[in-house]
């Protein structure tokens, strides 16, 4: 399965990272250890599974499309076999972080991904609202999508505002679109999200569902 190519679906909004400096400074970002469990959202082909598992001591990859599941479990099946990687085939909106830190006894996790960019506030606000909390997540998003993110100025949008109410949001670096295949119409952006808690609403009393 290895030989054989596998397109991207458009409909998943997935292009494959294949430049290595970004994936270095992708995992280098969530500061990994061994002690850390990391969700990883749509692998893909694995380039950045294949770094977390050097580094971490758990990885919970969750992908959509099967095919690529298949690809996953036999390109890494030595992982899969010792439990440090578990593949699950799921839609990252519907999947249950709570039923898994349960399964794997694991409070504590981080979320390092190349995420598909057509989800990507909705991938935000469903771990940021989380009852179990990642306590940090380092993203590949669009570049404009980072630079309003992560921006100090009065034009702060209700994402940006969003997201800093939960965690202290940094650019790490711009990744050109021609460092994925297939190459998208746009550059990314790394972006890191640390120290994340509802410390906010809690020194503020702000009530979280109203916000």
């Amino acid at each position: 399965m290895e030989g054989k190519k596998h397109k991207p679906k458009k409909s998943l909004g997935k292009n494959f990272l294949k430049s290595e400096i970004a994936l270095k400074k992708l995992v280098e970002a969530g500061e990994v250890t061994k002690d850390d469990t990391i969700l990883e959202i749509g692998p893909g082909k694995g380039a950045i599974t294949r770094k977390l598992l050097k580094y971490a001591g758990k990885v919970i990859a969750v992908e959509k499309d099967p095919y690529l599941v298949s690809f996953l479990e036999e390109k890494f099946a030595e992982e899969v076999a010792t439990g440090q990687l578990i593949l699950v085939e799921d839609d990252i909106l519907k999947f249950n972080i709570s039923t898994r830190v349960r399964q794997d006894l694991t409070q504590s996790y981080k979320i390092i991904a190349n995420i598909p960019y057509n989800i990507t506030g909705a991938i935000l606000k469903k771990f940021l609202t989380e009852t179990h909390q990642p306590s940090l997540m380092v993203l590949l998003v669009q570049h404009e999508v980072a630079k309003r993110i992560v921006a100090r100025d009065k034009k702060e949008s209700i994402l940006s505002i969003s997201v800093k109410s939960y965690g202290k949001p940094s650019m790490i670096d711009k990744v050109p679109a021609r460092y994925f295949s297939p190459s998208p119409k746009v550059d990314s952006a790394i972006i890191k999200i640390a120290d994340i808690s509802r410390d906010f609403f809690i020194k503020n009393e702000v009530d979280e569902e109203k916000f």
